[in-house]
């Protein structure tokens, strides 16, 4: 899946470590990773480090789950990193996210730190019925990263021209190797 042309735009789609349930009284927005959600945020920021991957800008949910994910990205890919942090990515529909590609598609790159259903549907709306089956028949999991080429920059309007080239997921006997 690795591709060695280099893409018109390059799209991270990375969704949420594990988090925990809400406890009595909390509300979801305020939910925090659970133990092994800390594990894996770690090792999705080595990986993406290891990789040499660094996206141009990073789009985070405000949710304390998607924030606790970006965090440990600043250490691995320098503290000058640009991580912004929206709202719209926790309380909007995946047409917010779609909207935001096509805003910051002047970049090279752009990663999104979000939350399901609207990670899994963008992955699907962007990629065919095959691709994204392959991929994550059992749905996008949790600390998931997919990266995606595009051939040309995604457009309002148009039919984007889109690749898997990689997939992303870290496991517990990653963590164990550590």
């Amino acid at each position: 899946m690795q591709d060695s042309v280099v893409p018109a735009f390059r799209l991270f789609l990375l969704r949420h470590a594990r988090s925990g349930w809400a406890l009595p009284g909390q509300r979801d927005f305020d939910r925090t990773l659970d133990g092994i959600g800390y594990v894996e945020a770690e090792l999705t920021a080595q990986t993406i480090a290891d990789h040499g991957l660094r996206p141009d800008l990073i789009l985070c949910s405000t949710a304390t789950r998607c924030r606790q994910t970006a965090e440990p990205l600043y250490r691995t890919l320098g503290e000058d990193i640009d991580i912004r942090y929206l709202d719209p990515l926790y309380t909007g529909p995946t047409s917010v996210y779609t909207e935001l590609v096509e805003a910051y598609a002047d970049r090279s790159s752009l990663m999104i730190v979000g939350h399901n259903p609207m990670i899994e549907e963008l992955f699907w709306q962007i990629l065919d019925g095959t691709t994204a089956t392959t991929a994550f028949g059992d749905g996008y999991p949790p600390a998931g990263l997919a990266i995606i080429n595009f051939s040309a920059r995604p457009t309002a309007g148009s039919v984007w021209s889109a690749a898997l080239a990689q997939l992303l997921v870290p496991t517990l006997e990653d963590a164990e190797g550590q």
